[in-house]
């Protein structure tokens, strides 16, 4: 039986923004006093209106464009009705059959194109803490989080192994950075990853689907990774034994638990009609100007691929070029760029230097470029008389080696150099001591 992967992404990405996205509340929540930045729009109360952060809709038309997304020309927010302890209104305000990007792709370092369905702009959730209190288990509700912009990014299920989706989330964490619209940091949950999967099997009979699988809140490529494997497998492994195919009611959620490496059933998914989408009536449809998105265009960085791709016109090999642009090292790109026509210095030498760690960006790079690279004294004639002395000065050491122990030859030049108090060319003293011991 043939088996391959369908595997989807849905990314979450909260926005760098100073006020949440519908009022003033700081969006910097991490590490904050719960419940401390909240008002009575971000909890829902009676008579509060959204008003839309503008900085947060530029962000997300940013990503879109840097995924080539179209930018639609009319956009609206909706209502997404459903009840949840940390969603304190009692819905979302999220978008469904208008977002603002559409129909983009990103390219895999194979070629492969992997088609992204959708960027779109919504408000986070508030946290829920479990705690023990009096002995008694509780949860508790953080609602800091609650209205921070949240952009979600959703890919078409092209991708066909974990190491793809790997790849593909790692591709979208380099972008976002150099876009510079989020920090994107997965131990603070600003970046989070939601693998649907399910399988294509054929055999004899024909082709089975089976059922999709949405694996919820990863906080990690490595996890994401693991937990996709693990889902190929239990699916063939349960499609074996049930013949259970893919329908319009089964799809589910699962967590992951990162200890034991396996997913465990959490909930039914709901459809798109379970959540009762209707447009949000407290915001107007937006009408987005071409010149307005192109502005935006312009405005654009440099993206990672781009950058690679330079590099590697520079003479850089890939595998540095990558290590570099994903560093996000923006005074060794510089100075790299700077001397990429300096005969004097060689290029591909001082980014592997930097890629190795042998050079501080803290510092002065070519100063420790031109320490590390500094080949010293090459004079043979003066460099004779000291490989000379040193010989003179081991007789044994040298009867040794001429009577087979050809290891000491990296003795003496230890000892030469020594003597030239590390002014000399180790290549030139290797020479000499080989020529002189023959």
């Amino acid at each position: 039986m043939k088996i391959t992967p369908l595997i989807g992404l849905e990314v979450h990405l909260e926005l760098e923004t100073k006020s949440k996205m519908f009022c003033g509340c700081p969006a910097d929540h991490f590490g904050k006093k719960p419940n401390t930045q909240t008002c009575p729009v971000c909890l829902g109360l009676p008579g509060a209106l959204p008003v839309p952060n503008k900085k947060a809709i530029e962000s997300c038309l940013q990503i879109g464009l840097a995924l080539q997304c179209s930018i639609n020309t009319i956009s609206k927010f909706d209502r997404k009705q459903y009840f949840y302890p940390d969603l304190a209104k009692g819905y979302q305000i999220s978008q469904y059959d208008e977002p603002f990007c559409s129909d983009g792709f990103l390219f895999l370092d194979s070629g492969k194109k992997i088609g992204i369905e959708r960027v779109h702009l919504e408000e986070d959730t508030g946290k829920l803490q479990h705690k023990t209190l009096n002995g008694q288990k509780v949860t508790l509700v953080d609602y800091n989080r609650g209205g921070v912009p949240l952009v979600e990014i959703v890919s078409r299920p092209d991708l066909s192994s974990s190491a793809e989706a790997k790849e593909f989330l790692k591709k979208i964490h380099e972008i976002i950075r150099a876009l510079g619209v989020s920090s994107v940091d997965l131990e603070k949950g600003q970046m989070r990853l939601e693998p649907t999967v399910n399988l294509c099997l054929e055999n004899e009979i024909g082709s089975h689907y089976t059922p999709l699988v949405e694996i919820k809140n990863i906080n990690s490529f490595n996890f994401a990774s693991q937990a996709i494997e693990f889902e190929i497998t239990r699916q063939a492994e349960e499609f074996s034994q049930t013949g259970i195919e893919k329908s319009s009611t089964n799809k589910t959620t699962r967590g992951y638990d990162a200890v034991k490496k396996n997913t465990f059933l959490q909930r039914s998914k709901e459809e798109a009609k379970d959540y009762r989408y209707f447009p949000e009536p407290d915001i107007p449809p937006f009408i987005i100007d071409a010149g307005y998105v192109e502005k935006l265009r312009q405005k654009l960085p440099l993206l990672p691929d781009q950058e690679i791709a330079n590099l590697e016109k520079l003479g850089i090999d890939k595998k540095d070029a990558k290590i570099l642009v994903s560093s996000n090292n923006q005074v060794a790109l510089q100075t790299i760029k700077d001397y990429s026509t300096n005969s004097i210095v060689d290029i591909q030498k001082l980014a592997s230097l930097i890629v190795n760690g042998k050079i501080n960006s803290d510092q002065n790079l070519i100063e420790q470029y031109d320490k590390l690279t500094k080949i010293g004294t090459t004079d043979r004639t003066e460099l004779t008389k000291v490989v000379r002395e040193v010989l003179a000065t081991h007789p044994g050491l040298v009867a040794e080696y001429q009577g087979g122990k050809a290891s000491l030859a990296g003795f003496f030049v230890g000892q030469a150099m020594k003597a030239t108090r590390g002014t000399a060319d180790p290549q030139t003293l290797a020479s000499l001591v080989a020529d002189l011991l023959s």
